[in-house]
Parts: structure tokens; C-alpha cells; sequence
């Protein structure tokens, strides 16, 4: 997804010049970063503009020297730029809206961190691994919303759910999707088709009833050879779910559960007693907790142990695995999370004050 990032300081300094550099040597980072731009910065490493090539041409066209130091005459002060949480779909817009090969990311403080190509996010390299999405859900909780579409296809800044998470996956190498349907199934196939129009596969599994977040999964036919992402439909995450594969496989763990850290805050003062006598106070405590993020990884053999076309919830899954004593994982997801399942949560995502 991101052709340089800020792990690699080296390759981030191969794209900027200093704002007193000549146009020849603008021309030279162009040439040897091989991006067709570079980032005027200032003495602090801000940046100040963007110059590509054909700037730097312009420029020469103009009557300036190559051994002019004319940088911020010659650069674009108002480039597109995006920041390091800004998730693919989005950058994707962004470079169709405005025309535009390359977005910068800056942090902030307005330094360089990365650099997204169209090239390189379209071009990711495919996993063997698919991904089972789960949208045969009613959304009750997101009545009205959910009257007449299901809720994986409610909107984020103008784009179903379903669809800002399979670009995401698809950006972490996954290609080949399943995705469980039951309540207003036609409007997703109609959307998405076979996955051809956004350059995947998709395969839907019907649900004749409703069977919980590990049902579907026996209804897979025949069971994928290799490790599945499963993930419910109504997730919007930048979560690396090619790192979580990774971490999976590493472990030789039969099935990974993905958590999220969580806060609970107690707005009183909490008691300690102990058979009718006070033994201690706590003034508004704060507790953390890991909990399950609706992202798994399952093995082929996990899959066989899910009873066919029976409600089984996905948490059964593991609880049996536990019991029998077979290798679990537990992921940390650290990236944006937000589980659209509630109104509250839908204006979040949405980037209104709930």
C-alpha cells in the first residue's frame, strides 16, 4: 500500500530536496528516486510543496537555470497529501478525483512519512489466502438504516462498509472472497457482481437461515487449503491482516482470534469488601481489557470441526479448540477499528460527534 513509509529513513530522504537546492539537482532526485517527484522541505524537514518533472521542465521553459535555486517558485504549494491513518479506499478516491499518480503522507508535524503510488496499490502481491466476510445479518441495531439495505452496505464518507473493507483486504494481498449473505442478499450481489468491476473473485455463500458468525463457514464446499480471513461485514479497519496471516502461520496455531484493546472507566468510587467489612475504596478506577475484534484467521481444520448449516457462533469455535487443547492464537489489533453495529458507532465512523 505505501511505496516508502518511515521505517526506512534512507529511502523517505531519496524523495525530498532542501528548499535551497538548484533545479538541477531537483531534477536529479527525480531522476534517481524513480517516483517523478520529490518534496521541497524546509530546514526542519516540513514539507513545503511538491515539484515533479514536468514543474521542474516548466520551470526551464520559463527561462530559470538549472543551477537556479528557485525551488519554491518552481514547486506546487497545495498538493494532495494524505495523513498515515488515511485508509486505502480513501487515497483511491483521491488519486481518481484529482488526477493524480502519487500522494504524499505527512504526519503531524508536516514531515514526510510515506509515499502511496497508484502502481504499487494496485499491484500488491497476492496471497493464496482468502477471505470470508460475514453480511447476512439484519442490523437491528441500526433500524431504521437497515429497513431497506442490509447493514454491511450503509455508507462511510460515500461508500458502503463492504465495500471499504474488501478494497482494504485487497490491499493486504487478498483477492478471493466469500462473503455469506441471507437478509436483502440481492442488493450485495447486485453491488458487487463477481468482484470483477474492483479487480478481485467473489463467491457468495447463501444462508437459507440464519447461522451466526461460524456457521456459514460449513458451508464452504469445497473447504480452502490454506488459512481464512474471517471477518464480519460491518468492520471499518485498517487492520494488517497480511501480518496477522503471518502471525498465524508462524504460531502453527489452528485458528487466531484478533482482539482490540478496550477501556472501561467506572464514573463512582468502587468499594472493596470483604464478608461485611470495607477493606478498600477506589476513586473512579479504569479497567483493560482485550476483546474480540470480529477478525479470525482458521485453518482448513478448524473449518471441518463447524457443524453443517447449524447456528453455530464463532466463539464456539474456539471454545472447542481450548477444550480439546489445540493451539490457539491471539492477535492484537492496533490499527483503526470501529464495529458499525450501533448508531453511536455508525456517526464515529462517519466523523460525527455521537
Amino acid at each position: 500500500m505505501v511505496t516508502w513509509d518511515g521505517s526506512d529513513g534512507a529511502a523517505l530522504s531519496a524523495l525530498t530536496v532542501p528548499r535551497n537546492a538548484t533545479l538541477f539537482d531537483a531534477l536529479a532526485a527525480v531522476d534517481a528516486n524513480a517516483q517523478a517527484i520529490v518534496f521541497v522541505v524546509d530546514d526542519a524537514g516540513r514539507v513545503l510543496g511538491s515539484l515533479t518533472d514536468g514543474d521542474c521542465r516548466r520551470a526551464l521553459l520559463g527561462g530559470a537555470a538549472l543551477t537556479d535555486r528557485c525551488l519554491e517558485q518552481a514547486m506546487c504549494s497545495t498538493f494532495v497529501r494524505v495523513t498515515p491513518e488515511t485508509g486505502r479506499a480513501e487515497v483511491l478516491d483521491l488519486m481518481r478525483a484529482r488526477h493524480v499518480g502519487q500522494i504524499p503522507i505527512l504526519d503531524a508535524e508536516g514531515r514526510l512519512f510515506g509515499l502511496h503510488t497508484l502502481a504499487h496499490m494496485l499491484s500488491a502481491q497476492k496471497r493464496p489466502n482468502a477471505a470470508f466476510i460475514l453480511a447476512g445479518g439484519k442490523g437491528t441495531r441500526l433500524y431504521p438504516l437497515t429497513h431497506s439495505i442490509p447493514k454491511p452496505m450503509v455508507t462511510v464518507a460515500g461508500r458502503p462498509i463492504l465495500e471499504r473493507l474488501i478494497l482494504h483486504l485487497m490491499s493486504c494481498g487478498v483477492h478471493r472472497f466469500y462473503v455469506s449473505v441471507n437478509y436483502l442478499a440481492h442488493i450485495i450481489e447486485e453491488h458487487f457482481g463477481d468482484g470483477s468491476r474492483f479487480g478481485c473473485t467473489i463467491q457468495y455463500i447463501h444462508e437459507s437461515q440464519p447461522l451466526s458468525t461460524g456457521g456459514p463457514l460449513s458451508l464452504l464446499d469445497p473447504v480452502p487449503e490454506h488459512p481464512m480471513i474471517v471477518v464480519n461485514g460491518d468492520l471499518v479497519t485498517q487492520c494488517d491482516v497480511g501480518r496477522m496471516l503471518d502471525y498465524h502461520t508462524a504460531g502453527h496455531y489452528l485458528a487466531t482470534c484478533g482482539l482490540r484493546p478496550h477501556t472501561v472507566d467506572i464514573p463512582f468510587g468502587v468499594a472493596c469488601v470483604d464478608q461485611g467489612r470495607l477493606t478498600g475504596l477506589q476513586e473512579k478506577p479504569s479497567y483493560n481489557y482485550l476483546v474480540n475484534a470480529g477478525i479470525y484467521v482458521v485453518s482448513p481444520d478448524a473449518i471441518r470441526l463447524i457443524p453443517r448449516a447449524v447456528e453455530y457462533p464463532i466463539t464456539e469455535l474456539f471454545a472447542q479448540c481450548l477444550t480439546d487443547g489445540r493451539p490457539v492464537g491471539a492477535y492484537v489489533v492496533q490499527e483503526e477499528w470501529i464495529d458499525v453495529g450501533r448508531h453511536d458507532e455508525l456517526r464515529r465512523a462517519r466523523g460525527i460527534d455521537a
